[in-house]
């Protein structure tokens, strides 16, 4: 039976992510490249902070997020890093109400499970989390469970995102390779 709340995995997702971008070097310049195709490391770190934190928050509550933070740029505050974790427990929060996880909710004019949007949620913290990680030069650390579900949605939703430019075409990995790593190369990451 598939596993319909994830707030355990939402919880260690978002407490890497936190932690990669509280570790992000004060000497690091935010205009440097990334791997995210022509986005700099601050339009990375803005997509992170919006989605992962403040539209998650909301998401839990079926809402979608406030239209004045669509071009915030978050990193303009040197408090960044800190106000980042404290948004981002506040969604790991409004997610771990187990009603959170229940019925449907919109996305994008149709009805999307809550699971779904939870673990798509999930994904970009992780996937996000490893770009600004490799970006600044740490390294970023997936639990199992964390990483199997990343996995199961990167393989659920590959073909969705590469149709929308989100995802670059798949990646070969080694046979060794582990979920995570499965998972950063069908979305079009290089692992290695």
């Amino acid at each position: 039976m598939e596993k319909t709340n994830l707030s355990a995995e939402m919880a260690d997702a978002a407490a890497e992510a936190a932690r990669v971008v509280q570790n992000i070097p004060d000497t690091k310049s935010l205009d440097d490249p990334s791997l995210c195709g022509d986005w700099d490391l601050r339009t990375l770190l803005n997509h992170l902070i919006l989605w992962t934190s403040y539209s998650a928050e909301r998401r839990a509550h079926g809402e979608s997020a406030a239209e004045d933070l669509m071009s915030k740029d978050f990193t303009a505050d040197p408090g960044f890093r800190a106000d980042y974790a404290k948004q981002i427990k506040k969604a790991v929060d409004a997610w771990s109400e187990p009603q959170a996880w229940e019925g449907t909710r919109d996305m994008m004019g149709s009805a999307t499970p809550a699971t779904d949007i939870g673990a798509m949620l999930i994904m970009e913290m992780a996937l996000h989390g490893w770009d600004v990680a490799h970006a600044t030069g740490q390294e970023y650390h997936a639990t199992d469970a964390l990483a199997a579900v990343v996995h199961d949605t990167v393989n659920k939703q590959a073909e969705l995102f590469r149709q929308y430019d989100g995802f670059a075409e798949p990646v070969t990995t080694k046979d060794d390779a582990t979920a995570f790593q499965q998972a950063l190369a069908l979305s079009g990451r290089d692992p290695n």
